[in-house]
């Protein structure tokens, strides 16, 4: 079975986002996240104040990453940093991260993007924002660009339950998610989604059991991100409050819970991670150590192996 080719065309058993960007670019690309300085409208006022309660993105915000800076000089010194680590990569999608990046007026947005476009060797963008985020102009705009360019749309879902987004105070519903899904793929546009596991009175049970809904999102890409409790967010004050409220995943735990959950997941989903990394100093509560994405990977990919399963076995298509 070890060198069975899946229906994603290769041996690996689960459908690998690196290998999703070989087939797309015949290359490497790496991705350079950029801050924009954009906001949310659950933060600023405009829905509520005080944004996700999970959420400090000085978590995971690389160095060079500041909105003081021009995006052009984000984007180069983004691939400066990269060149070390990954001397092959000679594309770059320009991955606008922090917050809701489709929050601010169409010439804003073009402002924006056309300057991280203007910089030798990006190849596309990825766009992380919210449901509730996007319109028909926008949409439409992005659709233009892409004739040219590579254009992703990340959507941060992170549950289909609507009790848990009231919970963590997201303040747009599932069904939003779902439209703007859809109208995104409609437009042609590659879409992705995040997922987190572990939120406040979500059990496993509903967890595995949200993923025949997912599985039926027209999605190019699929993010999952165990809860971490991190410092400085109303969800650390909360969890000190109510820690009962939280089941959070051992290391052992979630490799054996993410198998189980990608087992029944659509295979034509790329699945981009298994797993998200906060450094330890960020921690407010329980975590796994120094384990790095590279050996969640390896841990999951060797149980995949042992159990002779992979992604999609159980989900009936």
């Amino acid at each position: 079975m070890t060198n069975h080719i899946y229906p994603w065309g290769h041996s690996r058993r689960f459908n690998a986002y690196s290998d999703y960007f070989k087939r797309t670019f015949g290359r490497r690309v790496q991705k350079i996240s950029v801050d924009a300085g954009f906001t949310c409208p659950n933060r600023d006022g405009t829905l509520a104040k005080g944004g996700c309660t999970y959420c400090n993105n000085r978590a995971f915000n690389p160095s060079y990453c500041n909105p003081s800076k021009s995006i052009e000089q984000q984007v180069m010194e983004g691939i400066e940093f990269h060149k070390v680590r990954y001397r092959r990569a000679k594309d770059y999608l320009v991955y606008f991260q922090p917050y809701s990046n489709t929050y601010a007026s169409i010439e804003r947005l073009k402002e924006l993007y056309e300057q991280a476009l203007s910089v030798e060797g990006v190849v596309g963008l990825v766009i992380g924002t919210r449901p509730d985020c996007v319109d028909e102009e926008k949409l439409e705009y992005l659709a233009a660009l892409s004739k040219k360019y590579y254009i992703m749309v990340e959507y941060g879902v992170e549950s289909i339950y609507n009790e848990t987004l009231k919970r963590i105070n997201r303040w747009h519903s599932y069904e939003q998610s779902r439209e703007a899904i859809e109208a995104t793929a409609a437009y042609g546009l590659p879409v992705g989604a995040h997922f987190i596991f572990g939120l406040p009175g979500e059990s496993r049970q509903m967890m595995i059991d949200s993923v025949k809904e997912v599985s039926s999102l027209p999605l190019t890409t699929i993010k999952f991100h165990q809860l971490q409790i991190v410092q400085g967010t109303a969800m650390a004050v909360d969890f000190g409050k109510h820690p009962d409220d939280y089941d959070l995943f051992s290391f052992e735990d979630y490799v054996d819970f993410i198998i189980n959950y990608v087992e029944q997941l659509n295979p034509s989903f790329i699945v981009e991670r298994f797993a998200g990394e906060v450094p330890p100093r960020f921690l407010a509560g329980p975590g796994w150590g120094k384990i790095r994405n590279d050996q969640i990977n390896h841990a999951i990919e060797k149980t995949m192996e042992e159990r002779n399963t992979w992604q999609g076995k159980r989900a009936g298509y």
